[in-house]
């Protein structure tokens, strides 16, 4: 009995490590968006992030990391909420309204001028097809109100490429290799933080 033939993983894996490698381009970008970071929370702001599906589940994976430890043990906290993960509020919003603005409306509820807003997607919101445009209605919310937005966008970069105050872009046009990239921003972000809390 011949055996199935699995997915190319080897190529998959090149291709990741290729655009991991690609980031090297991206860290003054990475270290700025980490020194704002920094002094947001000096100045008692907070980080609001936020995603869909599996960029839902960094942003989830990054607050905790920012909330709790990264490798320092002994970092302080820093203020931060996901703002796709209250479940009761998403679900009574969608259902009264539409989900498309409830990413907004958690910007309003939660959100201060001087605050940070990270918006992590894929696509970067597309209106044609209305992918993440909960995403580009939380950053035009949040562009309005004084709260800087930091956009980790792959593909072409959608909407938010346009409309966020900074972003960085994974040339990629396969998801999961977009997200890989991403995680290792946020990782390469936690890093910075480590050193600069000790400050």
């Amino acid at each position: 009995m011949s055996k199935t033939v699995l997915y190319n993983n080897e190529d998959y894996f090149n291709q990741v490590s290729k655009q991991i490698s690609l980031l090297n381009n991206e860290i003054d970008k990475i270290d700025e968006i980490s020194r704002n970071i920094f002094e947001a929370n000096k100045n008692n702001k907070k980080i609001l992030v936020a995603g869909n599906g599996g960029s839902c589940a960094d942003a989830e994976h990054f607050v905790g990391e920012l909330v709790c430890t990264f490798s320092d043990r002994n970092r302080g906290a820093l203020s931060a909420l996901n703002l796709s993960s209250n479940n009761a509020a998403l679900s009574a919003w969608a259902n009264d309204f539409n989900f498309e603005s409830f990413i907004k409306r958690q910007v309003l509820a939660h959100g201060k001028s001087g605050d940070i807003l990270i918006l992590i997607s894929t696509g970067g919101g597309n209106i044609e097809n209305g992918a993440s445009m909960n995403l580009v209605e939380a950053c035009d919310q949040a562009n309005i109100m004084g709260i800087k937005t930091i956009s980790l966008i792959g593909k072409d970069g959608g909407l938010l490429k346009n409309k966020s105050s900074d972003y960085i872009l994974i040339n990629s046009k396969q998801t999961s290799i977009i997200q890989e990239c991403h995680m290792s921003i946020l990782h390469a972000i936690c890093n910075n933080l480590d050193v600069l809390m000790k400050q």
